[in-house]
């Protein structure tokens, strides 16, 4: 073996040393240390192998560095224990997306309206999965968490959709295949806008992506939970219950999905589903 490729395999032997450290150290449960713990070592024997292997080439050293990227991957995206989760920090300041988005409503929006499904999912997520049992019937506790954890994973999306600097057109790959499956921009936006003006009462409009039909898609989610579509992933999400435009639109749903357009974030969009497509 290439004296070059035997040393890069004992520093990530090395590392993988390391790695364990960190994995015992980290706030992973105890299930998913044990899991990710035997990933680790599986990975640390098959370069082993590769060390006494005298044939080991340049495309098996790429397939296990890949693998251990994967694992810094994990740590960086660790899971958050049930009723555990967050309000995520907005990327730009509540008057960022004026005079589109007023700062009033970004800020009562984010505050009050995310932190109350925070919350509502935390609370079915304890009564779930934890000894904090309720006395409601497990059918509430169900309701409770796809209706709050509904609000809590949109609206994260929601955030990052948006941005002071939308370049107001979707480029790149997202683009092309508006084009592929809607026929063009133009008859892919008015038939989200229309989606959108068609939600009765609380609600979102949602371009999705179907790994099944490898196609994009439309849908209207009301009460956040009803219409879903299960195995697709959404893309861009528009926020069209009454508090996320009364204040500055009133009744007037229309005129708030028209200013919205000019905050998309279509770089956000499109990192989305290069990773899906991955």
């Amino acid at each position: 073996m290439n004296t070059e490729y035997q040393q890069y395999l004992e520093d990530l032997f090395n590392w993988g040393k390391k790695l364990k450290t960190t994995i015992e150290k980290s706030d992973l449960s105890e299930h998913e240390k044990a899991h990710t713990l035997e990933q680790v070592d599986s990975w640390m024997d098959h370069i082993h192998h590769l060390l006494i292997d005298a044939d080991a080439g340049p495309e098996q050293l790429i397939d296990i560095r890949a693998k251990g990227e994967q694992f810094l991957d994990q740590l960086r995206k660790s899971s958050v224990p049930y009723g555990k989760h967050q309000l995520p920090a907005l990327p730009y300041a509540y008057n960022a997306l004026e005079p589109y988005i007023s700062e009033r409503i970004m800020y009562l929006h984010h505050t009050k309206h995310h932190q109350a499904y925070v919350d509502g999912l935390n609370e079915a997520e304890k009564a779930l999965y934890t000894n904090e049992k309720g006395k409601e019937p497990l059918k509430h506790w169900l309701r409770e968490q796809a209706f709050h954890g509904s609000g809590h994973y949109l609206h994260s999306i929601f955030w990052e959709n948006m941005t002071p600097n939308s370049k107001k057109k979707p480029s790149g790959q997202i683009l092309k295949q508006i084009e592929k499956d809607f026929g063009s921009w133009n008859n892919f936006k008015q038939l989200f806008t229309r989606v959108a003006e068609s939600v009765e009462g609380d609600g979102w409009a949602v371009l999705l992506w179907s790994p099944i039909s490898q196609k994009l898609a439309i849908q209207s989610f009301e009460k956040h939970q009803l219409f879903q579509i299960p195995n697709t992933i959404p893309l861009l999400v528009l926020d069209v219950w009454e508090h996320a435009y009364y204040l500055q639109h009133e009744n007037d749903k229309a005129s708030y999905i028209e200013n919205w357009w000019n905050v998309v974030n279509w770089e956000n969009v499109n990192d989305r589903f290069k990773q899906v497509m991955k």
